[in-house]
């Protein structure tokens, strides 16, 4: 009988612990697991070239600061901004990604859907205090798997554009540039990427991520480097090692004497906490 009573106990527990995660923190998403944002009606596929963005800049300009902090409650606020979203991500399912184009318009067409499809979740289940809330549902919603953009008839989720695609154009970069609604993330800009700002703009993030002390911390005296935990998720991007990794950025670091000592080589590596509290004004 007890081990019966304990049974009902611990599937009780999970069953608590999976509704938190579906459907607390007021989800818009409540009762659904997957969440489809369909193609806008068009026959004509075209070029991730073609593609405007200008809707998805208009919002960033409007909700987004200088550091990249998300007034998300305003926005909620604003059927008619939270729709625009929604069409813009259901206008990027008009591209065909098979189709001939630059890799700079690849890579822009790819972050701002990213950046986009997560900002959008993110309003769905807002107020909420973290991405993490809606990430360990065990029997309901995850925000980036069961959050799917489609385009040209496929479904992408989150991790789908960032593992199985962004990472694979031969860009490490991105990881400075898409944003995953946190404070560890790195700033999201408060405009969209473009073809012909790319380099630009992914060299201008990578430097402002590299200036932000939650990010960076450097001891130059003993040689120790503390860095984002998203270089240690992701360093193979960047290099074989963590000494490596770090040198191939080391034209982007804050100061000449951290650009020495990393260049050289010469140093330790260790991560810092990753803040994953929602990124919000």
């Amino acid at each position: 009988m007890r081990k019966f009573l304990l049974g009902i106990a611990i599937v009780g527990l999970l069953l608590s612990v999976a509704w938190l995660a579906c459907c607390g923190q007021g989800s818009g998403f409540l009762g659904q697991k997957r969440v489809v944002i369909q193609s806008a009606p068009n026959t004509t596929r075209v070029p991730l070239d073609r593609i405007d963005h200008s809707a998805w800049d208009q919002l960033l300009r409007k909700y987004v600061d200088q550091h990249g902090m998300v007034n998300y409650a305003a926005w909620k606020r604003s059927p008619a901004d939270v729709q625009m979203l929604e069409q813009y991500l259901e206008t990027l399912g008009q591209a065909d990604p098979a189709l001939k184009t630059s890799k700079e318009a690849r890579l822009a067409y790819w972050i701002n859907a990213y950046n986009a499809l997560t900002i959008y979740g993110i309003l769905q289940v807002y107020p909420t205090t973290s991405i993490r809330n809606h990430t360990i549902a065990i029997f309901g919603f995850n925000i980036w798997e069961d959050l799917l953009l489609q385009v040209a008839g496929k479904k992408y989720s989150l991790n789908d554009i960032e593992h199985k695609i962004l990472r694979k154009l031969g860009e490490p970069r991105i990881h400075f540039a898409i944003v995953c609604a946190s404070v560890g993330c790195p700033r999201l800009r408060n405009e969209a990427y473009l073809p012909e700002k790319l380099e630009e703009q992914l060299a201008d993030n990578t430097r402002d991520f590299f200036a932000r002390d939650k990010n960076l911390q450097v001891d130059l005296a003993h040689r120790q480097v503390r860095v984002s935990a998203i270089l240690k998720w992701f360093g193979e991007d960047f290099g074989p090692t963590p000494q490596r990794a770090l040198a191939t950025l080391a034209e982007y670091m804050p100061d000449e004497p951290t650009k020495r000592l990393i260049s050289e080589g010469n140093f330790s590596v260790s991560y810092l906490d990753y803040d994953w509290s929602l990124n919000e004004q």
